[in-house]
């Protein structure tokens, strides 16, 4: 019966979504254009203007722009706001958030919506748990810092950092392997970053200042976004999160607190998740099984000093190394 009204909600969904398609605001993705002006008219404006602004009031609006950006890099990694994949990643290659190159986050990206396994560690690169046998072999230390990682600041002062760190590993890791398209991808990241950094001491502001005060807090923004954005479950529907957060935040992350209608709909631009969700709002509440949130001040309230339980993944103990 689940799965006859699964399909039938498609139905209606897919001709909804046909309908909407003919508008000419659909058509053209007025939408994630504007976005895509405002948020590079803001970095670059704010860059050349900072000594006017003031440095903290510019550090606070660059902070709101690269993490902006991140979120029109992962629209853009999901066919929009053109047809041509080859456009859209000239759209997302600069760096503006220094440390992940478009190429390693379209991939892996990519490879998180593919899989039918979401949340199984061997199965999806973004899955925060760890198979059974690697938590076991962890230290008391090493269980201490990821369980610290998954409290709500301990995701936002913590979890970049280990970010960073793994994906430092993997670069060294893809030259020490000569792995030729990885190498390719940092090259030409590190080509542009360059460049970035140039035209920042060019308006005398700070690298390092950006890549401190700027890139690592814009991160830890995102990290609100995607804590407890999955859960580990047994029905596949119920393992992402509906996320009814507040205007200010559907803005900057680009209506991704609808997770769940995402990765239903992985196709549908950003700007329509908000409108599909309204207008099946009881049956995806019922399709995801209470997977649901009021906000992300919800979580900050429950996991303020409680670490979320996404340690050792219950459902791959049949796997092996």
């Amino acid at each position: 019966m689940a799965k006859r009204r699964a399909v039938y909600l498609h139905e209606e969904q897919r001709d909804f979504i046909q309908r909407r398609a003919r508008s000419w605001v659909w058509r053209y993705e007025l939408p994630t254009w504007t976005v895509i002006i405002a948020v590079y008219g803001g970095w670059f404006a704010t860059l050349e203007n900072w000594q006017t602004l003031g440095l903290w009031p510019a550090t606070l609006l660059l902070i709101v722009f690269t993490c902006w950006y991140l979120s029109v890099q992962h629209e853009l990694i999901h066919g929009h706001p053109t047809r041509w994949p080859w456009f859209n990643q000239l759209l997302g290659l600069l760096p503006l958030a220094v440390w992940y190159p478009y190429g390693l986050y379209r991939d892996s990206h990519l490879a998180h919506h593919s899989t039918p396994e979401l949340t199984l560690p061997h199965a999806d690169p973004e899955s925060y748990y760890f198979a059974p046998q690697h938590w076991q072999r962890f230290s008391h230390l090493q269980r201490k810092i990821i369980r610290l990682r998954n409290t709500f600041p301990g995701r936002l002062l913590l979890a970049p950092l280990l970010d960073i760190g793994q994906l430092l590993a993997g670069m060294i890791a893809a030259f020490y392997q000569w792995k030729t398209k990885t190498i390719a991808v940092w090259l030409v990241h590190g080509v542009l970053l360059a460049l970035l950094f140039a035209w920042m001491a060019h308006c005398d502001f700070s690298p390092l200042w950006f890549v401190l005060v700027v890139s690592y807090p814009a991160l830890a923004v995102t990290k609100i976004r995607s804590f407890l954005e999955h859960q580990a479950a047994d029905d596949p529907q119920a393992r992402s999160v509906i996320n009814e957060a507040a205007l200010p935040w559907r803005i900057l992350f680009l209506n991704l607190n609808y997770h769940a209608i995402h990765h239903d709909l992985p196709g549908v631009p950003w700007y329509g998740l908000r409108t599909l969700y309204l207008r099946d709002r009881q049956a995806y509440r019922q399709r995801n099984r209470g997977f649901l949130v009021r906000g992300y001040s919800e979580w900050l309230r429950r996991f303020l000093f409680t670490s979320v339980d996404v340690n050792a993944h219950p459902g791959c103990k049949q796997h092996n190394d």
